[in-house]
């Protein structure tokens, strides 16, 4: 039986999504900070406008993990075609590290002031 060897169209059609997801999840945890300047002036829109405080909340957090999982989605992909999967899910674990470490260095300097 013959199997054709042509590679499928997309190039990102043949991805294995699952393999991936960890990594998505890492830079998307990571990236979230750097995102919450945009999403803070998205609640500010959010609670000018006459909708109901529910679903501002709603839509609020909705769009907020959809903008998370893009962009961790987007670095992912990015990094893993530059430098390889597992190479690009090391950094956004290396990245959450990073953003851990930093966050609780600047909570201890508030405390001492």
């Amino acid at each position: 039986m013959l199997r054709s060897t042509a590679s499928s169209p997309l190039p990102l059609a043949s991805i294995d999504w699952i393999a991936l997801l960890p990594g998505i999840a890492l830079w998307a945890l990571a990236l979230y900070l750097p995102l919450s300047l945009p999403l803070a002036r998205l609640e500010q829109a959010l609670e000018a406008g006459s909708w109901p405080p529910l679903l501002q909340q709603v839509v609020l957090v909705g769009l907020s993990l959809a903008a998370a999982v893009a962009v961790g989605a987007l670095t992912e992909i990015g990094l893993g075609l530059a430098l390889g999967p597992s190479w690009a899910s090391s950094l956004g674990l290396i990245a959450v590290g990073w953003g851990l470490f930093t966050a609780l260095a600047s909570r201890a300097r508030e405390d001492e002031e």
